[in-house]
């Protein structure tokens, strides 16, 4: 099996004497979900962020596939003046977007819309159209479904875990109950 992740053995704290991460090991391969679970403030973005290289951790080492991120606002993951069209085709190839587009349920006028005139449930999806386009090798989801209501977040989460395929995700939530449901393995970080 094809592995996505691999974190080795990193020390990571914003401050000498606190450390979110202390020798931490995580491994994630294709067609695998990880949930990571703790409070707020327990390094869950954190981990994230070291994973896009936007933070260094002190020791260890991180080695990751082609990444790509859902984020848990979708208003705030696209420019409010461009359509969403041309914001997705800025960054991914458009190659399968049809399949893609139809898996999701989604119309393809909605990507010549502003992301304002989309519903948080449509513009969430188009986010996930966007990463997926980008062909990951993992997937990063920051509470993806948090801000869309039960059965929009059950399908959004079922429509995600049947296109794992060659990709492996992390998926950083609050709710132990979706966790359970959907991840091969739950890591739970920070005290409960």
């Amino acid at each position: 099996m094809k592995q996505v992740l691999d974190i080795r053995g990193i020390d990571f704290g914003y401050s000498p004497d606190a450390l979110l991460y202390n020798d931490f090991s995580l491994s994630l391969n294709a067609g695998e979900i990880k949930a990571i679970v703790g409070p707020s403030g327990a390094g869950k973005s954190t981990l994230f962020e070291l994973i896009l290289g936007h933070l260094r951790p002190r020791n260890g080492t991180i080695e990751a596939g082609r990444v790509a991120m859902v984020f848990q606002d979708p208003y705030s993951s696209f420019h409010p003046s461009y359509t969403l069209y041309n914001q997705i085709r800025d960054v991914a190839p458009m190659d399968g977007m049809e399949a893609y587009m139809e898996t999701m349920q989604l119309e393809r006028a909605l990507l010549h819309k502003y992301p304002h005139e989309l519903s948080g449930g449509q513009l969430q999806r188009c986010s996930i159209l966007r990463a997926l386009l980008m062909k990951p090798d993992l997937l990063l989801l920051d509470e993806p479904t948090s801000a869309l209501d039960n059965v929009t977040q059950l399908d959004v989460m079922q429509m995600l875990i049947k296109m794992l395929g060659e990709m492996g995700m992390l998926l950083i939530t609050h709710e132990i109950d979706l966790a359970r449901w959907c991840a091969d393995t739950i890591i739970k970080i920070g005290a409960e």
